[in-house]
């Protein structure tokens, strides 16, 4: 017969737990206390208390100890699940599919039924195969290439309708064309062009990262821009920048250079060069340290050249993930890449003392190259020019130059390693401390003309600054990377589609990409479709007089991302 010891020393689990609880609740002993009589840690005690406060512990039907006899299964309920599981549901939508015919099994019963009747488990399915989402939060559709019959007769509203005001310049262009002569690859799914004009949409949005495409997956808008129903997935987009290898992109380039030539965007007398380093966090061991102008320090990251035309201040040639080792050459890599595209006129690179050595200053001299760079100042040339008497007062007449009446002191110089007699100006009175020391085989140029070309140079460093400030050229720590090379050239391509766009805006001729955004591109608008029409029409907006007084109608009126359809535009 039970005695005493039963209740004090219970032998199940679930009994041992009720004593601890009514110990615990009705006796008022401590916790310890309670953990020690019963043989358990203080933390599981913990536990039990909140299980048993929350309502998770239920005392009502006590586990049964033993083995249970398994439940006999009816023929017709084993005809039932075969049927759920040839249907492809899982044990668990089985059991709710019999519970609702009155039928009550165990999902571990079930699944031991379907063992036995030969099938396999089913596969791991996530959540956006089970139909099933976080909140009831909406999944976006597979991008793939959309029919403008589809969406005939339908309108719908777009945060990204502004993008379509690139579409005229995009024809102009002809990037389509420039694309599919660059075999640029493409998938049975998206095209070449469509993806390129993915790329080039966020591009133009001034989208902080790829990876935050899922920010624009719900936008039709943006989607039809791009010829899809959807922008791709951010992993699809990386996925392809890396299928870009260098070939593609310098034939690629070359072809959008020379067309850029051909619509007389460039003016090609003044080129600016420098270096940019974009840093990066990946592996240390392929890249390589070097340094970064805009954060003052040598730091890993991968260096890219940037060639500029001062004049329109377009970009016009890039190259990326340069080796220390190849940088000094790069300069001569451009000039070959620049007498290919552009010819008649004769060009003057300018650039600073870090780009390039004297020995190759020496082959662009012999290659008929005007040049415009400093030279490296050491503390016995500085003496030197301490100790000079004869200089000259010259004026720069740039606008809004804080310092345009300089001094200069011009001489002929041989240095080491460069064939020949160099023209060097030095130059103080300029807001420096320190006098800076120009050299150029140009003898023929007023001095003003020199120091006002070098002066200059400033411009493709407000250049890159509004690559990486706007089109977020140094975002390259983001979980989903795209090839740097071929972010670069998209950025060209987005940076020449903002100045062909401001040129025909009365007054913000010369803004830069940030402004014309924020005035015309960040706009909602209407998107209509009718037959191979799309028309676009913008809400009332303080600007909008300045979009209807742009010539559209002398505008090519096609988008290329939709098979050349026809545009239209309507400003309220």
């Amino acid at each position: 017969m039970p005695s005493a010891t039963y209740f004090t020393h219970p032998n199940h689990d679930w009994q041992k737990r009720y004593e601890a609880l009514r110990a615990l609740y009705v006796d008022r002993l401590p916790q310890a206390v309670v953990a020690d009589r019963f043989g358990y840690k203080p933390g599981y005690v913990r536990v039990l208390k909140y299980q048993f406060l929350h309502g998770k512990i239920d005392f009502s039907e006590p586990v049964p100890e033993g083995k249970a006899s398994r439940r006999g299964i009816t023929s017709d309920i084993r005809a039932k699940i075969r049927t759920g599981r040839e249907r492809n549901l899982s044990a668990g939508d089985i059991s709710e599919w019999l519970s609702g015919d009155g039928v009550e099994l165990s999902v571990r019963t079930i699944e031991r039924i379907l063992a036995e009747e030969g099938f396999k488990k089913l596969p791991r399915r996530v959540h956006r195969k089970l139909g099933i989402t976080v909140y009831g939060a909406k999944i976006p559709e597979t991008s793939s290439i959309i029919d403008l019959g589809d969406l005939d007769g339908k309108t719908f509203c777009s945060a990204a309708a502004g993008l379509f005001l690139f579409a005229p310049f995009l024809e102009q262009l002809d990037l389509a064309a420039l694309i599919h002569d660059s075999d640029f690859p493409g998938s049975k799914v998206i095209p070449s062009t469509n993806y390129a004009l993915s790329f080039l949409a966020l591009k133009l949005l001034g989208n902080e990262r790829f990876a935050h495409v899922g920010d624009h997956s719900f936008d039709p808008g943006l989607g039809l821009f791009a010829g899809l129903n959807v922008l791709p997935k951010c992993t699809a987009m990386s996925t392809y920048s890396y299928s870009l290898d260098a070939k593609h992109l310098h034939k690629f380039q070359e072809a959008f250079v020379r067309k850029g030539e051909g619509l007389k965007l460039y003016d090609g007398r003044i080129i600016n060069l420098d270096f940019h380093t974009a840093p990066h966090y990946g592996d240390e061991s392929v890249l390589e340290k070097h340094w970064a102008g805009a954060r003052g320090k040598v730091m890993k990251g991968a260096l890219s050249l940037f060639a500029q035309d001062a004049e329109s201040k377009l970009l016009l040639y890039s190259e990326a993930d340069i080796k220390r080792s190849e940088a000094d050459d790069e300069v001569l890599d451009f000039l070959s890449f620049w007498k290919r595209v552009h010819r008649g006129v004769n060009s003057t690179f300018v650039f600073d003392a870090r780009l390039t050595t004297y020995e190759n200053l020496s082959k662009l001299n012999d290659q008929d190259v005007h040049f415009i760079t400093l030279r490296r100042r050491g503390k016995k040339l500085l003496k030197d020019a301490e100790k000079l008497t004869d200089w000259k007062r010259i004026h720069i007449p740039h606008e809004k130059r804080k310092y345009p009446n300089p001094e200069v002191h011009e001489s002929h110089i041989r240095l080491r390693d460069y064939d020949g007699e160099l023209r060097q100006i030095i130059l103080r009175g300029n807001g420096r401390e320190e006098p800076a020391f120009i050299i150029s085989n140009d003898f023929d140029a007023a001095s003003e003309t020199i120091v006002g070309n070098y002066a200059r140079r400033w411009r493709i460093e407000n250049g890159i600054a509004e690559a990486v400030k706007f089109f977020h050229l140094n975002s390259l720590s983001s979980p989903i990377l795209t090839k740097i090379h071929f972010d670069i050239v998209m950025t060209a391509v987005a940076d020449t589609l903002y100045s062909m766009l401001a040129k025909k805006l009365r007054g913000f001729e010369e803004c830069n990409a940030t402004k014309i955004f924020r005035h015309f591109i960040r706009a909602k608008g209407n998107i209509s479709v009718k037959g191979n029409r799309i028309h676009v029409s913008f809400p009332r907006h303080a600007h909008n007089p300045i979009l209807r007084s742009v010539p559209w109608n002398l505008l090519p009126d096609r988008h290329p991302g939709m098979n050349a359809a026809k545009l239209t535009f309507s400003f309220e």
